[in-house]
């Protein structure tokens, strides 16, 4: 029979002073009092510690050693332990490959959509590809063939290529046919050996696999085999009465620009394959790019003086730089003793950019000038030094991929699409208008867009996908979108999407720990998350939380309160039991606030302030609408709203880069906005 409750005795762990506890099992456990006091002590560092090394005790020597394993608790004895997760504050991942699609599998359920339901489109002429398999190739035949007359099935096994005459007469006996098609002729075997090919011309040449006639239907499958194999998956029919020529193919190809293309796979879909990755920004959306601001901070120097800031902070070579500047400009007619704020844009642009092939005499060498962008862009690629990378990074900025525009994937993976949307779209909608998209009733939806013989595909990956977009609203994140990298997520948020991706699993039996869950969260999506936290306790887990929120307090069915100071005067039980019975106890600070006998009281008088302000006009960072906002100086300002509003975009990504751009010369590009 499994143990009701979790039952620790004499802990230690850090500021903890010999605790005993029970914590009731398959109940919404909070643990809470004054920051320092020793909840994540008692939670994590006691609780969770215990039961990951006992986890990892059962596994085999040699699957231990790939673990970091936590050293044992300072705590005498804990009995009623079950598998142990933790879903803390800290970032899901510092990869900046991952977003929020990735880390909750959704993004591997879309990929796999694309790849069994996608069309493939030619990016060029925006028309969907052709492919057939051989068995329709045979259909399509039998449909073409004429009354009278007859048609000539062909293998175009050379394409536009020049020709090597014995290499090509080895090849046509090899194959065994006697007859091929050069450049439209037909010539038989012997009239190829007498033929004269031009070495500079390049040729189309098909080989003749049979003919086929109203009479004559039961060889079209041999030909058909025989065709593809020849060419690689291409076949050619030819109408000999009419001159009409179609192309049927396995592959996919476009049949009018001729372009072949790759199968659709998931691998086809994924930023961190090269199978799916953009070229130019290998599936990152963005790429590093010099900025001319930062290679030349201070324009009031001259070039003599060291104005060319990477030139004589990195190390090696700086003399020969400063050489090679004074020999182009003594060349190009300007002096590298005024201040470059002076110099005219001509003489800027050969500074950046170089001369291009003009050479220069240095000593005894000819060399040319290549420009300060371009080098430091090959030193960026090229070196093996980490130190001379990261230096070089500090006159680089993040700019939008200009090839993917930020999608992240190769061209033909974005034009992979199921109706109008390809994955790309899909993965910028927020998890509220996914949730709508993919809503079997939504006209505007996907569902409409899928063939009816395909659902039985899109179904069951369109639930899961759907399944986990409610999870991540649930836990009060409707407004993320799926392409989001998780390095620019709050610890709230990650932590929340963890949360929503423990659901998924449907684990029983679990003890689950969290450190704060609402923070950042608006009290218009606390009682969701707290619905949640109860949904994960009634698979049957027990749940404890680390956390000073009112409303999940009370509605917990278990409180821990732990003071009654922090630090060295904390690590003590001051209270347990339910919200109801710790309003009752005085000695319990957390109790005393839940009862309303102690408050924190509004100021009777506020700031002026100095009367100056802030003024940010037209902010339209993210979802931020063309808006107009004053902050007073001089005083203590909150900014507020649901989760999602666009706090952040304005405080953090506008005003505050803002400033640290014009104080402190900073890198990161505020966001949109009119004027500060």
């Amino acid at each position: 029979m499994s143990e009701k409750y979790i039952s620790i005795q004499n802990a230690r762990v850090n500021n903890l002073k010999n605790v005993s506890i029970k914590i009731p099992k398959n109940k919404l456990t909070v643990i809470t009092g004054l920051s320092g006091s020793g909840k994540s002590s008692l939670a994590f560092d006691t609780i969770y510690a215990e039961g990951q090394r006992r986890y990892a005790e059962s596994l085999s020597a040699y699957a231990r050693q790939f673990m970091d394993i936590q050293d044992k608790p300072d705590v005498d004895e804990i009995h009623g332990l079950s598998p142990t997760i933790a879903i803390d504050q800290k970032n899901l991942s510092q990869n900046p490959r991952s977003t929020v699609g990735t880390v909750t599998e959704i993004y591997d359920y879309l990929r796999l959509l694309f790849a069994r339901l996608g069309v493939q489109y030619d990016p060029k002429t925006n028309t969907p590809v052709v492919h057939y398999s051989a068995g329709e190739i045979c259909e399509l035949i039998r449909k073409k063939i004429p009354k009278e007359g007859k048609i000539i099935v062909l293998s175009p096994f050379v394409k536009a290529q020049t020709i090597k005459p014995k290499g090509l007469i080895t090849n046509i006996e090899q194959s065994g046919y006697k007859t091929v098609r050069v450049n439209g002729i037909f010539l038989s075997l012997t009239d190829i050996k007498k033929y004269r090919f031009d070495a500079e011309k390049q040729y189309d040449i098909d080989a003749v696999i049979g003919e086929i006639t109203s009479g004559k239907k039961l060889n079209i499958p041999d030909f058909v085999d025989r065709a593809l194999e020849l060419s690689n998956g291409f076949l050619l029919i030819l109408n000999e009465e009419t001159g009409e020529e179609e192309l049927y193919s396995t592959v996919a190809y476009s049949p009018k620009t001729g372009h072949i293309f790759d199968p659709i796979e998931p691998r086809s879909f994924s930023f961190n394959s090269p199978y799916g990755a953009c070229a130019r920004c290998t599936g990152l959306g963005y790429t590093l790019d010099v900025d001319t601001d930062l290679v030349i901070p201070n324009p009031r120097l001259t070039l003599a003086e060291g104005a060319i800031q990477p030139w004589t902070r990195i190390v090696g070579n700086q003399q020969y730089y400063q050489q090679l500047i004074e020999i182009v400009a003594a060349a190009n007619d300007f002096s590298v003793h005024t201040p470059v704020e002076k110099l005219p844009k001509t003489v800027m642009d050969i500074l950046y950019f170089g001369t291009g092939e003009k050479q220069y005499t240095s000593g005894q060498k000819q060399i040319a000038f290549e420009g300060i962008v371009p080098n430091l862009v090959t030193r960026h690629g090229e070196t093996d030094s980490e130190y001379i990378r990261k230096e070089i990074e500090q006159y680089m900025r993040e700019t939008v991929c200009p090839s993917c525009e930020g999608k992240r994937l190769k061209e033909s993976s974005r034009f992979v699409r199921i109706g109008d949307y390809g994955i790309g779209d899909i993965v910028a909608f927020s998890v509220d208008e996914a949730l709508r998209f993919f809503a079997p009733q939504n006209k505007g939806g996907l569902s409409p867009a899928i063939a009816k013989e395909h659902t039985a595909i899109s179904v069951p990956i369109m639930k899961e996908i759907h399944e986990r977009l409610l999870n991540l609203k649930s836990v009060g994140l409707p407004y993320l979108s799926l392409d989001r990298s998780v390095t620019t997520l709050s610890g709230g948020e990650a932590q929340r999407i963890r949360l929503s991706t423990q659901l998924s699993t449907g684990l029983t039996d679990v003890i689950y720990i969290l450190d704060e869950p609402s923070v950042g969260l608006h009290p218009k999506d606390n009682n969701q998350l707290i619905d949640t936290l109860k949904n994960l306790r009634d698979l049957g887990n027990t749940v404890i939380v680390v956390e000073h929120d009112q409303a999940t307090i009370e509605a917990a069915d278990f409180v821990v309160d732990v003071g009654p100071g922090a630090g060295m005067y904390g690590g003590e039980i001051i209270a347990s039991g339910t919200a109801a019975q710790i309003k009752k106890q005085p000695n319990s600070i957390t109790g005393q606030y839940l009862s309303g006998k102690r408050e924190i009281a509004t100021p009777k008088k506020y700031r002026k302030g100095s009367g100056e302000r802030i003024e940010i006009t037209g902010a339209r960072t993210f979802n931020l609408k063309n808006i107009d906002v004053s902050f007073p100086l001089g005083t203590f300002i909150c900014v507020t709203g649901v989760s999602g509003s666009g706090k952040s975009s304005l405080v953090i990504d506008t005003l505050a880069r803002a400033l640290a751009k014009k104080f402190y010369r900073a890198k990161a590009e505020p966001g949109p906005h009119t004027s500060i």
